[in-house]
């Protein structure tokens, strides 16, 4: 690589900091989403007019006005700003926290959660990171902000029990208020400020895509693949805590001695899979692998159910399937969307995954109402083995990265020519160059292309 190809390819001191701190706001806030998952189910037993159903409905409220407002958000922060949306929505989770903290009936609590959810910043947060830095460097501080949500729903499953021996469940949601206010501080104090705003494709959904984002059926079927696993994640939260309290026989305040060892090692396990998958070349293969593994730690939740040791498989199972999978999917999105409309389709990928965890607790609670714990489990196995139907028809996804190169406004013959010229370069697989934009969007086979050479098509200063 020439000089200054490695000056393009290394991240300056605002992008370093643009991308630690975005992904500080985000991790604060799924850890304020995620760290009663654990602990709920159990503490909602004594709220007032709860029902099965209901008790599902509080876990993912969330999700449902989240999946509403992510996408208008993210285009109101292109007229208005990013930081302006982001601390919004950062206030109105804020007030949310302290409606669930402050209620004793679950209607409050699904009200708190609803109002957490309405701050939805997903997409303002991505924006603002693609403001902050370079079309070369972009993949690097998405993929540190995507390492962050990761670590948070980690984290979470540990410290929410032990924070409900200290604290108490409304302590946890006192605490999501004061990790809100936390956030708002990063925005002001430590995210630059971006010099200019901009529509990004890579990253922001654009409205003239939506029609072809939603006609592809390869597209559609992953929308689909995420929107199941959140919704068995979340109904899942219904039953494991129960599970360990009522028939395991594991006191609430130990539980974090089950998660701490079981994610730990889940997330070691999951590590030569992706390896197979994405550098042997294997995705379809191990993806279809993992979901028979989500479905196979369902059937085992119930079959092992009687005993810490086989309880304990079955969750590692489950959340070894759960992280390959939540890592697999948005790169097959990045891989099947079209170069120009990947914003677009990782628009409608992140709602459905919302929708998903609204449904897992809404449908999870009714379920296990009328069919008990054994019900809620198998639900989650039917969701899996149809999802695993589904998947058999994907087409085989070819190994191309994003990779975009700034090549300045250009009028639209010389943008077609460069067009041309890019598409026929070894180990470029698509390429489509935004003549009003100056930005040219590839997908690139990483082992077979030369970046030193796409590099020299750039204007970026170094």
């Amino acid at each position: 690589m020439n000089k200054k190809a490695q000056q393009l390819h290394r991240l300056t001191a605002i992008e370093i900091k643009a991308a630690f701190s975005l992904a500080g706001i985000f991790s604060l806030r799924m850890l304020g989403l995620f760290l009663i998952l654990p602990v709920f189910a159990i503490y909602a037993e004594q709220l007032a007019g709860v029902t099965p159903l209901l008790i599902g409905v509080a876990i993912g409220a969330y999700g449902l006005t989240q999946a509403l407002l992510q996408i208008p958000f993210g285009m109101l922060s292109d007229r208005i700003g990013r930081k302006p949306v982001i601390i919004a929505g950062l206030i109105v989770f804020c007030i949310g926290s302290a409606v669930a903290a402050s209620s004793d009936s679950i209607w409050g609590v699904i009200a708190g959660r609803a109002l957490q959810g309405s701050g939805a910043i997903a997409a303002a947060v991505m924006a603002l990171a693609a403001d902050l830095t370079r079309e070369q460097n972009r993949t690097k501080a998405m993929a540190v902000i995507g390492m962050s949500i990761g670590l948070a729903f980690a984290v979470s499953l540990v410290l929410g029990p032990l924070l409900n021996v200290w604290i108490g469940v409304p302590g946890i949601f006192w605490l999501t208020s004061l990790l809100a206010i936390l956030g708002i501080m990063v925005v002001v104090f430590l995210v630059p400020d971006p010099g200019k705003t901009s529509t990004h494709r890579d990253t922001s959904p654009v409205s003239d895509q939506f029609s072809r984002v939603l006609r592809d059926g390869d597209l559609l079927r992953l929308d689909l693949g995420i929107l199941l696993l959140h919704m068995m994640l979340t109904a899942v939260f219904i039953a494991v805590p129960l599970t360990l309290r009522d028939i395991t026989g594991i006191p609430v305040e130990k539980h974090w001695m089950i998660y701490l060892p079981v994610v730990l090692l889940a997330m070691v396990l999951m590590v030569p899979f992706i390896v197979i998958a994405e550098k042997r070349r294997k995705m379809k293969q191990v993806f279809l692998l993992a979901i028979l593994a989500i479905g196979m730690a369902q059937v085992g939740f119930i079959l092992l159910n009687s005993t810490l040791v086989g309880f304990g498989l079955a969750l590692l199972l489950f959340f070894t399937a759960f992280n390959l999978l939540e890592a697999s999917l948005p790169s097959l999105i990045s891989k099947m969307a079209p170069v120009e409309s990947k914003g677009t389709a990782m628009g409608v990928y992140s709602t459905s995954q919302f929708v998903g965890a609204f449904l897992g607790g809404a449908v999870g609670g009714w379920v296990y109402g009328h069919y008990h714990l054994v019900g809620v489990f198998i639900f989650g196995a039917l969701a899996a083995l149809l999802w695993f139907v589904l998947a058999m028809g994907m087409t085989p996804p070819g190994y191309f990265s994003s990779y975009l190169i700034n090549v300045g406004i250009l009028d639209p013959m010389s943008a077609s020519q460069l067009q041309a010229t890019l598409s026929n370069m070894p180990g470029v697989g698509e390429a489509v160059v935004m003549a009003e934009e100056g930005i040219a969007y590839l997908k690139v086979d990483a082992q077979a292309v030369d970046f030193a050479l796409l590099d020299e098509f750039s204007v970026a200063e170094t």
